[in-house]
């Protein structure tokens, strides 16, 4: 398995995994919105400005 060299994919993957456990396991902890609001913020940005 090869693992993506593109920041932007890469905190995108850890998004949609946290995403993921959150809603199937009920995962959750003080400030959890605003991290995942700041990591799909950041993700975007990289992933449009292709770094």
């Amino acid at each position: 398995m090869k693992i993506t060299k593109n920041a932007g994919f890469l905190l995108l993957s850890i998004f949609l995994i946290l995403y993921g456990l959150s809603s199937l396991f009920g995962l959750s902890f003080s400030g959890f919105d605003i991290l995942m609001g700041i990591l799909a913020l950041v993700s975007g940005i990289l992933i449009l400005f292709s770094r």
